[in-house]
């Protein structure tokens, strides 16, 4: 989606602000003991409030309101009975859709005592958000993106995900441009416009680059002992520095 007028930017801040309350409502309530099903359900109920609608039961009859992945799984997990424990690495992902709007927010936050090497692979992946923002300028190729993630992840000791990526988002979930790779793709000539709509979403790990899907059919894992990190904005490019729309 291209920005076309006021009226769709300001449709646009008002879902993300809502998905990005959501996430930090559901953080705020993450603890020992608590299920998944628990914050979903937490997430739900804020959603809801504002009219909105879960984005991943809405388009594709997703079995949750959001999506929760602990530990291994690195992305798409299924809210359920299961309980957080402590040292746990729970990654919440919210999208929702109101007025035709969609918005799309996710963070990881790791569940104490935390590992200091997950404290690290965390920060890694706020710079590398921090870092593919600055260069997401309309007219600038959307392999930028990628490239400057992949060097923050080498910097620091960690890989990326080369499955997973970011995507153009707006009037759907998913939109044009459906892949931007968390890597440097040099045959990807293709460039951003002033006024697209897209998210950054940087996945780093340990260890694995690839995901495999779990025998439910879709949680996205990335194998026992692999730990990954996600920080997830919705954005408009400008000429000059990313207007963000998950913000408060």
């Amino acid at each position: 989606m291209t920005i076309e007028n006021d009226e769709d930017l300001r449709k646009l801040r008002a879902i993300g602000r809502i998905v990005y309350e959501t996430m930090l409502l559901m953080k705020d309530h993450l603890e020992v003991g608590i299920k998944t099903l628990e914050l979903d359900a937490i997430g739900r109920a804020n959603l809801d409030k504002y009219g909105a609608r879960s984005a991943p039961e809405v388009t594709y009859d997703f079995p949750g309101c959001t999506c929760i992945s602990i530990n291994d799984e690195a992305a798409h997990g299924i809210p359920s009975d299961r309980r957080i424990e402590a040292g746990d690495v729970v990654n919440i992902d919210v999208s929702a859709e109101l007025d035709g709007y969609f918005g799309d927010t996710g963070g990881t936050f790791p569940v104490p005592p935390v590992d200091p090497r997950i404290d690290y692979l965390c920060q890694s992946t706020r710079k590398a958000l921090r870092q593919a923002m600055n260069v997401a300028r309309a007219g600038a190729r959307i392999n930028q993106i990628g490239l400057a993630i992949e060097k923050v992840a080498q910097q620091s000791g960690f890989v990326t995900i080369k499955d997973l990526g970011s995507h153009g988002i707006g009037r759907s979930l998913h939109d044009e441009p459906h892949f931007i790779p968390n890597f440097h793709d040099k045959t990807d000539d293709r460039r951003l416009a002033d006024g697209q709509v897209i998210t950054i979403e940087p996945f780093l790990s340990t260890g694995a680059q690839q995901t495999t899907t779990a025998d439910d059919g879709w949680t996205l894992c990335t194998g026992a002992g692999n730990f990954s990190a996600q920080y997830e904005f919705t954005m408009v490019i400008t000429k000059g520095k990313p207007l963000v729309m998950t913000a408060l």
